[in-house]
């Protein structure tokens, strides 16, 4: 078999102003490097589109350096081995690594992570046991110090991550678990996968909504003590009124100012968390990967036996990236947006 000397890849043309579009982005054929000692070209079988991508089109500093225009992107990728210059990998070796939005890449072994595709289909590596996962772990139990029994919302819940966090918190023992979606079917599919109560954040207000959502809740709980926040504004702001003395929150992400052109006008009562004496911790799941064994010792099983469910929204074809990028922005995904290219 030849190998490939010519890649399809999405690269860049214009930093968006607000809400991206299609022509900001720019599909085209790059060369492969040539392939070198120590190195591994892969072929992608499914690469994923994920909300922190937004803030990399800007160009200000932050933890991750801003795409840079006419190049390519990346993001997380699960791939096949086809051919290796590198010990321990190998031709049909399935691995995940960060040069995603293209077809082929060329690595260093140390760039990528051998996965055991007889666990779990190519796409759960970049979800459930993915990043994804471990995000929704780390959040939860480590930034937001979780324990049983404590009542947990989630906002951004029908998405890859919510959709685990609310999960992960039913199966370590919460005692109430709230989630908020932007569709009546994602708050239908909240409430399949185990969640306690699920409010459509269209319906009205949040904090209002988020009042009737606990008042089910088990015992004399009367607010939450966990919330862990994929959203920010009025959600971040209702969260704040609705949190216990000692509540703890995990900022995990701003969805709904990511492509706004105003500056944000919530919360407005953020010196709540000073009388209430909360926590408000933000965090970055790279600083969390020596729990990655941790999370899939208490994951794997649990999605074996089907007591923890993943959901993804697949998008065929390199080709529709872009499209899939911006859909996922708008909402249009329940669980995890992945573009497969086999």
């Amino acid at each position: 078999m030849s190998l490939p000397t010519i890649t399809k890849q999405f690269e860049l043309a214009s930093r968006p102003e607000g809400w991206p579009t299609l022509e900001n982005f720019r599909l085209a054929e790059a060369p492969l490097a040539e392939l070198q000692d120590g190195q591994v070209l892969v072929k992608n079988l499914a690469i994923s589109v994920d909300p922190y991508m937004r803030g990399r089109m800007n160009d200000v500093k932050s933890y991750v350096p801003p795409f840079q225009l006419d190049q390519p992107l990346d993001g997380g990728a699960v791939g096949e081995v086809l051919a290796s210059r590198a010990e321990g990998l190998a031709e049909g070796d399935v691995v995940v690594h960060g040069l995603g939005w293209r077809e082929y890449a060329v690595l260093p072994a140390g760039a990528v992570k051998k996965v055991d595709a007889s666990l779990a289909p190519a796409t759960a590596f970049l979800g459930a046991l993915g990043m994804t996962g471990l995000t929704a772990y780390a959040g939860l139990v480590k930034v937001a110090e979780f324990k049983a029994g404590d009542v947990v919302f989630v906002s951004g819940a029908a998405g890859a991550v919510g959709s685990l966090v609310g999960q992960i918190a039913k199966q370590l023992g919460a005692s109430w678990v709230i989630g908020s979606a932007g569709t009546p079917e994602k708050v239908a599919k909240l409430l399949e996968l185990g969640f306690d109560a699920a409010f459509d954040y269209h319906d009205g207000p949040i904090k209002e909504q988020l009042k009737v959502a606990l008042a089910g809740a088990p015992g004399e709980n009367t607010g939450i003590d966990v919330y862990f926040d994929n959203v920010g504004g009025e959600h971040l702001e209702a969260a704040i009124s609705a949190l216990n003395t000692f509540g703890r929150v995990a900022l995990c992400g701003a969805i709904s100012q990511y492509n706004s052109t105003e500056p944000p006008v919530a919360p407005r009562n953020l010196a709540l968390a000073i009388g209430k004496q909360l926590t408000l911790r933000g965090f970055i799941v790279n600083s969390y990967s020596q729990y990655a064994d941790e999370y899939a010792a208490l994951v794997a099983p649990l999605l074996t036996n089907g007591k923890i469910r993943y959901e993804e929204t697949v998008v065929h074809g390199i080709e529709n990236t872009a499209q899939a990028f911006i859909d996922m922005l708008a909402g249009a995904n329940t669980g995890k947006m992945v573009i497969t290219l086999d």
